[in-house]
């Protein structure tokens, strides 16, 4: 989901997708690809030899985007504005193969106006799908904990009290209403940068961005629709760009592999315990240096894939999977 994509003649580099088709090979029958963004993994499943795709995309502009394009493509591409919690209800049918790229998607970072980059000055947004409690809601309209709660938790920002702090103090003479205010209310708690050390606010931003589009919310509940939706053999890759994704999507494919291990060993093996999905590894794949070259956007990237068993969908609990839960409350 990377690349610059806010023009339809712009490149589009989906990151992992040689991998990630490698992986999941043979590539046939109806695949969904959940975070569809400018269409790049789902050209590749079509170029691949899917017979049709199903795009998800919470973001209408991704729909818009795509109308330009699309119709190359005619029935065996089809596409929907919706959130991939939802997938199994959105496809409508039992799939070969899903395909999840949880990257912010850089139509949205390189459009200034939709508040995703702290790079750009634009009004504090963040919504992917353009509704609900804005990042500028939050950020003038939390608690101090419940604040510095979000940053820690969603965000892994170590220095969250002396941000919340600085931030409510700042909201005090003024409202924060732009991207780049709240970029120097972060810098000015944080230490500069050493060269090759990611910008300070780069954890502030992905903490909101998460928030608002309750990003930990859909992917456990898209991983559980994406073990009920997938055929018996049906592929599943997930691409995670930071640890706490790539934690819980570890944490599924283990728990639903059978590598958690029984609770109790005694006991007899329950139905619930047989493995929902086969792993082919453990490991996740990370980009090889061709793939840094051209799309640095990548470095931070995983992919981790399993099969559909014959198993019958089960449920896995939220916190099973290392989901950060937030207490407190949202605006």
């Amino acid at each position: 989901m990377t690349g610059s994509a806010h023009h339809p003649d712009a490149p589009h580099i989906p990151v992992l997708l040689r991998p990630l088709l490698r992986a999941v090979a043979p590539v046939t029958g109806t695949w969904l690809d959940g975070t569809f963004g400018a269409g790049g993994y789902a050209k590749g499943l079509l170029e691949a030899g899917a017979d049709k795709v199903i795009g998800i995309d919470r973001d209408p502009l991704a729909l818009e985007m795509a109308q330009g394009w699309a119709g190359e493509y005619a029935e065996k591409l089809q596409i929907h504005q919706g959130n991939f919690a939802d997938l199994d209800e959105i496809a409508g049918e039992m799939l070969d193969g899903i395909v999840l790229d949880l990257g912010v998607s850089s139509m949205q970072l390189d459009l200034a106006e939709r508040g995703f980059s702290f790079m750009k000055d634009g009004p504090l947004d963040m919504r992917m799908s353009q509704d609900g409690p804005t990042a500028a809601d939050l950020v003038n309209g939390m608690a101090e904990g419940d604040l510095a709660d979000i940053l820690y938790l969603y965000g892994e920002e170590r220095a969250s009290r002396r941000i919340a702090r600085a931030i409510v103090k700042a909201r005090a003479i003024e409202p924060i209403t732009t991207t780049l205010r709240l970029t120097e209310i972060v810098e000015g708690c944080l230490p500069r940068p050493k060269p090759g050390q990611s910008h300070p606010a780069t954890r502030s931003f992905q903490a909101l961005r998460i928030a608002v589009n309750d990003e930990y919310g859909a992917l456990a509940e898209g991983l559980m629709a994406a073990e009920r939706a997938l055929k018996p053999g049906g592929a599943l890759a997930v691409v995670t760009f930071h640890s706490v994704e790539d934690r819980m999507v570890k944490r599924f494919f283990q728990h639903r592999s059978g590598g958690m291990g029984r609770a109790n060993r005694y006991a007899p093996q329950a139905e619930e315990d047989a493995p929902r999905f086969t792993l082919a590894s453990r490991k996740a794949t990370g980009p090889d240096a061709d793939e840094l070259d051209v799309n640095p956007r990548s470095r931070s990237a995983l992919l981790r894939v399993g099969r559909r068993t014959e198993a019958p969908a089960g449920t896995i609990e939220r916190k099973a999977l290392g989901m950060p839960v937030f207490q407190g409350k949202l605006p």
